[in-house]
C-alpha cells in the first residue's frame, strides 16, 4: 500500500498512514469529535506506546482495559480515550475474526464498491457516513478502486473538498477545514 495522505502535518505519522493499513482503519475510527489531524496522529503514537509495532493481532490479544488505558496515558490518543481505546480493540478483535488480522483484507478483494462499503459497514465503529467517507478515502488517496466505488461513496466520490478522503497537502487540509466549516455555518453536513 502507497497512499498519498498528508494530513497530521507530522511526516512519520503520514507515512504510517500511507503504506500500513491498520493504522490507516484506526486514524478512520478515530475521526470523531476531534480535530482531523489528531485522529489521525494517534496510529504512530500508539505504535509508540505498544513498543513499535501496530499489529491487530496483538491489539485484540490485550485485555480491552489494557488498551483503554493505553490511549488515556498522557498525552491522551484522543477526547474519549477510554472509549475510543474499547473501540479500537473491538475493530483489531474483529480484524482477527473475519480478515486473518489483515486490516487490508477488508478492501483487498472486494468484488465492488457495495461489496466494499458493506465490509466497512461491519466494521465496530464504522457508521454509514464513515465507511462511505474511508471507500472515498481508499479511492482517491490509495488508488483502490473496485467498479462502483463511486456510487459506493456517494457525495464523497466528488471532487468538492469536504473530508479526509479530499486531503493530500497542508492547502487541500486547509480547504476541507474551510469547507467545513462553512457547510456548519449554514446547517450543513459533509454529506450535503
Amino acid at each position: 500500500m502507497r497512499g498519498t495522505l498528508a494530513i497530521t502535518g507530522d511526516r512519520e505519522a503520514d507515512e504510517l498512514l500511507n503504506t500500513e493499513p491498520l493504522a490507516l482503519l484506526l486514524g478512520m475510527l478515530l475521526d470523531q469529535q476531534v480535530p482531523m489531524e489528531w485522529a489521525f496522529r494517534a496510529p504512530q503514537r500508539l505504535k509508540e506506546r505498544l513498543g513499535g509495532d501496530l499489529d491487530a493481532g496483538v491489539i485484540a490479544a490485550m485485555d480491552e482495559a489494557e488498551v483503554a488505558a493505553t490511549f488515556a496515558a498522557k498525552p491522551a490518543l484522543h477526547r474519549f480515550p477510554g472509549s475510543m481505546g474499547r473501540r479500537a480493540h473491538q475493530l483489531c478483535r474483529h480484524l482477527v475474526e473475519h480478515h486473518g488480522g489483515d486490516a487490508a483484507a477488508v478492501w483487498a478483494d472486494a468484488s465492488d464498491g457495495a461489496d466494499l462499503l458493506a465490509r466497512l459497514r461491519d466494521l465496530p465503529g464504522f457508521g454509514e457516513e464513515k465507511a462511505r467517507i474511508f471507500v472515498a478515502l481508499l479511492a482517491k488517496r490509495i488508488g483502490i478502486r473496485p467498479p462502483g466505488w463511486e456510487e459506493a461513496a456517494g457525495p464523497f466520490a466528488d471532487p468538492t473538498p469536504r473530508s479526509v478522503a479530499d486531503v493530500d497537502s497542508r492547502q487541500s487540509f486547509q480547504e476541507v477545514r474551510q469547507w467545513k466549516k462553512a457547510q456548519k455555518a449554514k446547517g450543513k453536513s459533509k454529506a450535503d
